[in-house]
């Protein structure tokens, strides 16, 4: 594999304007594409072989034309100080804006009247109209999303306080100045580890065409594959950080072959055929993580892996021919002018005039790691055991409305229905009696009915509602507590406890669904696939890390290490947004359930990302030992190469997921927040701290493979030792046959 880019990035710096053409052209065709695309699909949480799902796909079949997954909004009024809603004025202008819903937009399926569908509060100060669309959310239409701003801004000028809530006003997740802020510190990051403004540019530059290619091809397609607006937002997340780092990674090792005298072209190639194959190797890693979580078997959780994998496929490839191609137009300016004078001085001297290399921070970390490895290792481990240890009462579900910014109009509406209603009211359940083998099926549904309100935690059950054959009902049932608690979802799990009873007593089954069934089918599915997942992450990692390192126990640490941060970095997840800590500084205005998907994405993404420090770092370590340094100088001589471009590599990984917490959506914050920790931790605590101290104590021993096994596996030559020895034999060759006394021996 060395071999190959070694040719390729030696390619691409000759051909470098054709190779840059080709890269342009592609990001003005994902442009074009983009602009001309239909807006993406709704965001869906369907999840095959679930009972909200099963109860869904019923009702599309036994209740034709009912769009039970069309667009919903509630618009919500309330009186002011001293009114009711009741009141004959008040009461005038809901029918008036009742009347103007319904002749808003042919899209309009039905609006209910809540003096007629009781949405009318006990004390008289808040109603609401249910309005319900004959599409989803993003196949609504403008006219029919403006029809109902302005039948609420016409109902307000009445003196009412109108907020209209659901997700008939789907809006793009705003993501906030931070994000700009990320990639400053990313630019200020690379100008400092580099020296060079130019050198700094290069990575930002490409990894910038490379988000931009990936997002544009993901919006072209999002219509016919049916991505949601967050799989983009997840996929540049991702994309913008692995871009930069692995731009990061080539450039230096440019650098450093330049230092050593080699000309340009000989330096593309042999940074893009050493540096470059780590690159290609620590991508695989992160796209088998993410492609990985089709293994959970829900479709939204799957497209985006799928698509953040596909933005890292570009990184990749980007990294391996565009840097070199533009390495051949930066020239000499890779350097800073001072750096540039001293290497002039300390190459037109010779070999044995260079003076010898001072310490760096990275070598006198490892001298100090060396002395007092044990004390290392146990700061570092109780460190993240502490922090992990808020991990331990976890609990997963999906936001509703309740999480959004408490500025935001459908927050609102959300508190308003709490308030006036009852925080049930924002999610209720829906009940669907398959009748079909009853006898009797109005009786079999009324008893259900009886049943269920007799249960704990149910504020009320409406009638049965049936479809025209008289074969399947449904009924709502609305929860005393917010939809998102734990308390709902043990309603739901009370409700499907007696679900055996009623098939046993009346012949009708009982499955339950809506929004709040469906999440909290989501929710389990996902709990229960994470340990299965977690086996084949830490498992993969362990034998793809055996393949690089030959070596048995330095993919054990590295997995185990994975993990310590993982389950850290969830424990900081809980802690700021399940239990508020810091919740202000973050921008968390509600705190509640830790999103369901957040455990395995972590797992997936970080996985990926910690192989990448892994490998970089490590690599070095393993080049040096092969070359017959001793244990602990070789971790020394690997933390003086990788530790100054490793550190540059995790804070601007850092600052990029950092700058997604500022997003007025939660789940987006959430993940920015969790995947930045999870860096943090990764990088500077398991790899910088807890890496160099086991191997420390480990010895030769750390790099033990057994025989069988060592001729079982295969070379990838990752460090590129197979790369140096061909050329350095062809350099003895030519070297040979220029030399005057070898023409003279042929003769």
């Amino acid at each position: 594999m060395a071999t190959f880019l070694y040719k390729l990035g030696r390619f691409a710096f000759r051909r470098r304007g054709f190779v840059a053409l080709i890269w342009v052209a592609l990001l003005a065709v994902a442009g074009v594409g983009a602009a001309t695309a239909s807006p993406p699909a709704n965001d869906s949480f369907s999840i095959p072989g679930t009972e909200a799902q099963k109860a869904f796909d019923l009702l599309e079949q036994r209740f034709p034309g009912g769009n039970a997954d069309g667009a919903t909004a509630r618009v919500v009024f309330r009186a002011p100080s001293g009114e009711k809603m009741t009141d004959p004025d008040n009461k005038a202008v809901v029918t008036k804006t009742v009347a103007d819903l319904k002749a808003s937009s042919p899209q309009v399926a039905s609006v209910a009247d809540p003096y007629q569908a009781r949405a009318v509060s006990k004390d008289g100060s808040t109603a609401y109209i249910l309005t319900s669309y004959k599409v989803n959310s993003m196949e609504l239409k403008d006219p029919a999303k403006d029809g109902l701003k302005e039948a609420g801004e016409k109902a307000e000028k009445s003196g009412l306080t109108v907020q209209i809530g659901g997700d008939a006003l789907q809006e793009m997740p705003e993501t906030g100045s931070t994000e700009i802020i990320g990639i400053a510190i990313s630019a200020v990051v690379l100008a400092i580890t580099f020296g060079s403004l130019v050198a700094a540019g290069l990575p930002l530059l490409t990894a910038l065409i490379g988000v931009g290619i990936g997002i544009a091809s993901i919006t072209a397609l999002a219509t016919t594959l049916g991505l949601s607006t967050t799989t983009s937002t997840l996929a540049m997340m991702i994309g913008l950080a692995v871009g930069i780092d692995y731009a990061l990674f080539i450039v230096s090792r440019y650098r450093a072959e330049l230092a050593e005298g080699r000309d340009r072209e000989e330096a593309a190639g042999r940074a893009v055929g050493t540096a470059g194959s780590a690159v290609v190797f620590a991508g695989l890693t992160v796209v088998i993580a993410l492609v990985g979580l089709a293994v959970v078997n829900i479709p939204m959780l799957t497209k985006m892996g799928f698509a953040a994998a596909g933005t890292v496929v570009i990184a990749v490839l980007i990294a391996i021919s565009l840097i070199p191609a533009v390495l051949g137009f930066a020239g000499k300016r890779v350097f800073g002018r001072k750096a540039r004078r001293r290497l002039e001085e300390r190459l037109a001297a010779g070999p044995d005039a260079s003076a010898e290399e001072k310490p760096n921070m990275g070598t006198r970390w490892a001298r100090f790691v060396l002395r007092r490895p044990l004390m290392v290792l146990l700061v570092a481990v109780l460190g993240l055991g502490a922090a992990a240890v808020p991990a331990v009462s976890l609990e997963l579900g999906l936001p509703d409305d309740g999480s959004q910014p408490v500025s935001s109009q459908k927050r609102q509406a959300y508190d308003a229905i709490s308030d006036g209603f009852g925080p049930g009211y924002n999610g209720p359940l829906m009940v669907v009696v398959d009748a079909k083998g009853s006898d009797d099926a109005k009786g079999a549904a009324e008893q259900i009915r009886k049943t269920i309100t007799g249960l704990d935690g149910v504020a009320g059950v409406s009638p049965a509602t049936f479809n025209k054959a008289g074969d399947t009902a449904t009924l709502t049932v609305i929860s005393k507590y917010k939809p998102s608690s734990i308390d709902t979802e043990n309603l739901v799990g009370d409700i499907r406890d007696e679900a055996s009873g009623f098939k046993a007593d009346t012949g009708a089954e009982v499955l339950v669904t809506g929004q709040t069934g469906m999440n909290i089918d989501i929710s389990q599915k996902l709990n229960d696939a994470l340990v299965p997942y977690l086996v084949l992450v830490v498992g993969l990692a362990f034998l793809l890390l055996m393949v690089v390192f030959r070596s048995v126990l330095v993919p054990l640490k590295a997995a185990l290490g994975f993990l310590l941060s993982v389950v850290a970095a969830l424990g900081a997840v809980v802690a700021v947004f399940q239990w508020g800590w810091l919740a202000d500084l973050f921008g968390v205005e509600e705190t509640g359930p830790i999103m369901s998907m957040m455990p395995i994405f972590m797992i997936g993404v970080v996985f990926g990302l910690a192989m990448d420090y892994e490998v970089f770092l490590v690599t070095r370590m393993r080049e040096a030992y092969v070359h017959g340094e001793r244990p602990g100088q070789a971790v020394v001589t690997g933390f003086r190469h990788g530790a100054r471009v490793v550190t540059a590599a995790a804070v601007i990984m850092i600052s990029v997921f950092a700058g997604f917490i500022g997003s007025s959506e939660s789940m987006i914050k959430m993940i920015g927040f969790g995947l930045a920790t999870a860096v943090l931790f990764d990088a500077f605590v398991v790899r910088m701290a807890i890496v160099p101290a086991v191997l420390a104590l480990l010895g030769k021993s750390a790099w033990w493979l057994p025989r069988w096994l060592d001729r079982a596996l295969p070379n990838v030559d990752v460090e590129g030792e197979g790369l140096r020895k061909q050329l350095e034999s062809t350099s003895a060759a030519q070297q040979h046959d220029s030399d005057p006394d070898a023409e003279l021996t042929r003769v």
